[in-house]
């Protein structure tokens, strides 16, 4: 054994498994018998023969058959992987959409509280400005009414107007902000609305996505008509031309009879 190369007992061994002489147990046996036969043992082309010989396939299916199922296989994957890729546009979408809203809301209310701050320093001027005029002489009237505006505030006039003017400035600072980010997300929604437009693009529609069940009831229905009035408009052009014939040509058989 020795004497021979491995590639000899190779081939001996495959013409053994072709020919049915050589079955599993035979190599089985074979590879506790040495280290050389068990690593020739181990050879996959061997094993196929076996495979083939012992435990044969069924007939395979024709190639037409095979190539439509692993395309339908393979139309099924892509629609699915589509319908991910949709469904994660749409999805960003909605986020971004729920972003605009919340910065919309938080803007309103940084409005809200811009003017309600505005109007309170209006008025803490106007009693500022009355608290000074308390010192000049006026008729007792306007002194009365400006005593009693000077007498409801009571805070300091000036340190309310202070901390009034910060948070003036605060909320300014904050619309700007929320504005600078309405801005970005704004665009970030287009962008996102352009990417579910462009994955729901049809291409055989046209420039517009799939229609609509309504829409198509809409065009049916219209189309029905059109089709009612161009019959209509026949019938009459027909019934027309039948009069004219009978008024030419009924006088002269009523002569001729």
């Amino acid at each position: 054994m020795a004497i021979l190369p491995d590639e000899i007992w190779q081939r001996i061994l495959e013409i053994g498994a072709e020919t049915c002489r050589l079955e599993y147990r035979d190599l089985c046996c074979l590879s506790i018998a040495s280290r050389r036969l068990n690593r020739l043992s181990l050879d996959p082309t061997l094993w196929a023969i076996l495979l083939a010989r012992d435990f044969p396939s069924p007939s395979l299916p024709p190639s037409k058959s095979l190539y439509k199922t692993m395309y339908e296989r393979d139309k099924d994957r892509k629609i699915m992987q589509w319908r991910r890729r949709v469904l994660n546009a749409e999805s960003q979408l909605a986020i971004s959409k729920n972003k605009l809203t919340d910065l919309e809301s938080m803007i309103m209310r940084e409005n809200e509280k811009l003017k309600a701050t505005a109007w309170e320093i209006t008025n803490l001027e106007r009693t500022r400005s009355a608290s000074v005029a308390l010192n000049v002489w006026q008729p007792e009237v306007v002194r009365g009414r400006q005593k009693q505006m000077v007498e409801q505030c009571t805070v300091p006039i000036q340190s309310r107007l202070d901390s009034l003017k910060m948070e003036f400035q605060v909320c300014k600072q904050q619309i700007a902000t929320y504005s600078k980010a309405y801005d970005k997300e704004k665009q970030r929604f287009r962008e996102h609305e352009e990417a579910v437009r462009s994955l729901k693009y049809q291409p055989l529609q046209g420039n517009q996505m799939l229609p609509k069940k309504n829409e198509v009831k809409i065009k049916r229905k219209k189309l029905k008509r059109s089709h009612c009035k161009l019959k209509s408009t026949v019938d009459q052009n027909h019934l027309m031309s039948i009069n004219m014939f009978i008024s030419k040509w009924l006088p002269n058989n009523v002569n001729e009879l």
